[in-house]
């Protein structure tokens, strides 16, 4: 019985439908990261949300395979190191884009019309509106967004219901699809924080998306402008921005920061919450109902899927490109013994297979066997391949450095 780890929250529908895979299902949503090497124990899968998983977790055990982010992204698992281990690492992506949408609004929203301190004043029992009067609006300000992809589509869709014409950077974007997506591309980040009035950051964060937002940047921004950052903290130099803000030239509102609280409640004392013109929630971007059930069944799907037939869906470690200097086509017919002749060949000539694809055609007399090789086999192993086993039909070499390949 394949045995489940869950060291986060999950819904109890879902761990009843984890069980109904006939899986045994440990749920500890309680364990702390620095215990998660004790608890893998016997799991082949491992499944956290916002949970660091770290190069002692996944060498604890040779029993684990798969660990499951349920959740986008994955910058709280030591990705390097599973990779090492021939750990699969998959996420989520996509399934919380309208809550995180919702939040970058209620964020713009918060900031222009000053509503927690209209709270605040509320709840004082002191009414203000001559100081409360005053906001500039949304409609027909300008958006920038960097990063288009689920969650920066769902912001562009909902800028436009607010009158907010979009300006729009991201690797992937180009001419054809900002016309689909009625936005303006522009030529570089630069551009876009000089000409908007608020930006909104959506890109994952690994080493090039660093401080992509630093002190250069944000003091291109106009004065009184807002910078919106939902996606991680990591990406905006907080120090920089501390200063900007505290100047009193723009305004941030941050669900993310760096560095912030890993547990769910504790202290957190960052100069950065002390400034007025700082609006902040509590990592709370994928936190509505609607986005956690999504983000479960997206998790269930991917365990279903890893169980039933060895895949993993939305896998982010595997190689785009192995090691492989050629690949070797075996047309053979279906029958046994045939590969194991032509891999022991490879094995005897100290040529590693770094993968290896057969198909079957219809009927499952013949298939098809793609297998990529560190090395180029001479023509003597060649010969000996041709001519070693009469169920092999035909062998042709390709060099993966040819045009075309």
């Amino acid at each position: 019985m394949t045995e489940i780890l869950i060291a986060d929250a999950f819904s109890e529908r879902h761990l009843g439908e984890l069980r109904s895979l006939g899986c045994h299902v440990r749920y500890e949503p309680e364990l702390k990261a620095d215990a998660l090497p004790a608890a893998v124990g016997n799991a082949k899968i491992l499944i956290v949300r916002s949970k660091q998983v770290q190069a002692a977790t996944l060498a604890s055990s040779d029993q684990l395979t798969l660990v499951l982010r349920a959740g986008a992204g994955v910058n709280t698992i030591d990705v390097k190191a599973a990779s090492a281990r021939g750990i699969f690492v998959s996420n989520c992506p996509g399934k919380n884009s309208i809550a995180v949408a919702e939040l970058v609004f209620a964020l713009l929203l918060g900031i222009d019309r000053r509503i927690a301190e209209n709270v605040h004043e509320l709840r004082a029992h002191r009414w203000n509106k001559k100081e409360f009067s005053k906001a500039a609006g949304l409609f027909g300000r300008t958006l920038g967004v960097i990063g288009v992809g689920a969650i920066g589509r769902e912001v562009i869709q909902r800028a436009k219901a607010f009158g907010m014409p979009v300006l729009a950077w991201s690797r992937s974007l180009n001419a054809a699809m900002a016309d689909e997506l009625g936005i303006e591309q522009v030529e570089s980040i630069e551009d876009l924080f000089r000409r908007a009035d608020a930006v909104s950051l959506h890109v994952a964060y690994h080493p090039e998306t660093r401080h992509l937002v630093n002190a250069t940047r944000l003091a291109l921004m106009k004065p009184g402008s807002i910078l919106i950052n939902t996606s991680r903290g990591e990406v905006v130099d907080q120090q920089a921005l501390r200063q900007a803000v505290a100047s009193g030239g723009i305004r941030a509102g941050l669900d993310v920061f760096d560095p912030e609280p890993t547990g769910g409640t504790g202290a957190f004392d960052d100069p950065i919450l002390d400034l007025p013109g700082l609006y902040g929630t509590h990592h709370i971007g994928a936190s509505t109902e609607q986005a956690q059930d999504a983000i479960a069944d997206e998790a269930v799907r991917i365990v279903r899927e890893y169980l039933r037939t060895g895949e993993v869906l939305n896998c982010v470690n595997l190689a785009r490109r192995t090691p492989a200097r050629c690949q070797l086509m075996v047309r053979h017919y279906d029958r046994v013994g045939v590969l194991a002749f032509v891999l022991d060949q490879i094995r005897r000539a100290g040529i590693n297979a770094e993968e290896v694809e057969n198909v079957i055609f219809e009927g499952a007399a013949a298939a098809h066997c793609r297998i990529q090789l560190g090395a180029e086999p001479d023509p003597e192993l060649l010969s000996q391949l041709r001519k070693g086993n009469a169920d092999i039909i035909s062998i042709e070499l390709i060099r993966l450095s040819d045009p075309g390949v």
